[in-house]
């Protein structure tokens, strides 16, 4: 059986919603279950951007009547109960909710403003709560469901730079790994993403301490997997149904496995390479 099968078997005629659907892994992951025959609502803050990756999904075999373009920022709690409406509307059902939506914050701590480590928690953390609060008692009516949130090696190993980035992926996973345990008495499923480096527009996305934008001229990545192959992989996770699950092999991806088993040898290295920052 490969991979395609597969997918298609677990995911055909399933509604997904996808936050942070106009880029990166968000746009590829749609373009995949796109491939499997689901049912898309993609959201984002710019619907010129999701507006392509519809059409990119069409490509990949999407129905014309199984596409929701649905513009929403996860910052917005209060348009969340009519952007679920409309899905509902549309599809009167929600199968997997995929909280992909986020945004990054490059800085040393001591320069970064307290309101861009606000930001960072209401678009990492508060806005994925805040949405799986609304679809939640649709699952539980339903008596299945998937969530899913897409976290980050950062919320497992804290690293140099990245204070406000860590504490709300960290955050993310330990609310996803309560939740998990709260909704399995329904027959909801949940899974944690956590993708080491990928090629994506994050860096050149991501703030700086005072908020402003690193853009793509410094922002570039040059390492890591494509985003493209983190969907290829993050997919037959989801059919299996993986609590948690890392993507990638390169070096960062490994670190969750080595502070596991050696946290203070991680802890040592990463200041050594804090210090390298300093000079």
């Amino acid at each position: 059986m490969d991979e395609q099968i597969s997918n298609q078997q677990a995911f055909a005629e399933k509604v997904v919603w996808i936050t942070g659907a106009s880029g990166g892994i968000g746009e590829e992951m749609a373009v995949a279950f796109a491939r499997a025959g689901s049912k898309l609502v993609l959201s984002a803050r710019n619907q010129k951007k999701l507006e392509c990756v519809r059409d990119r999904c069409f490509e990949a075999g999407a129905d014309h009547g199984s596409m929701l373009v649905l513009p929403l920022d996860v910052v917005d709690l209060d348009a969340m109960p009519g952007a679920v409406n409309k899905v509902m509307e549309k599809y009167s059902k929600i199968d997997l909710l995929i909280n992909n939506a986020g945004v990054g914050v490059r800085d040393f701590c001591t320069d970064i403003k307290i309101d861009v480590y606000r930001t960072a928690l209401e678009v990492n953390l508060i806005g994925p709560i805040a949405l799986t609060k609304q679809v939640l008692p649709i699952m539980i009516n339903q008596k299945s469901g998937h969530i899913v949130g897409t976290s980050s090696v950062a919320g497992k190993v804290g690293v140099p730079l990245r204070t406000a980035y860590c504490a709300t992926k960290f955050g993310l996973i330990g609310f996803l790994d309560a939740l998990r345990a709260e909704v399995a008495y329904h027959g909801i499923k949940v899974s944690t993403i956590i993708p080491g480096l990928v090629k994506t527009g994050a860096v050149a996305n991501a703030m700086t301490g005072d908020g402003s934008v690193i853009g793509a001229e410094e922002g570039v990545m040059t390492e890591g997997m494509t985003a493209e192959e983190a969907a290829k992989d993050i997919l037959p996770q989801l059919a299996c149904k993986a609590d948690e699950f890392v993507i990638g092999d390169c070096d960062s991806a490994k670190m969750v496995e080595l502070k596991r088993k050696d946290p203070t040898m991680i802890f040592r290295g990463l200041e050594q390479m804090a210090d390298g920052l300093y000079k």
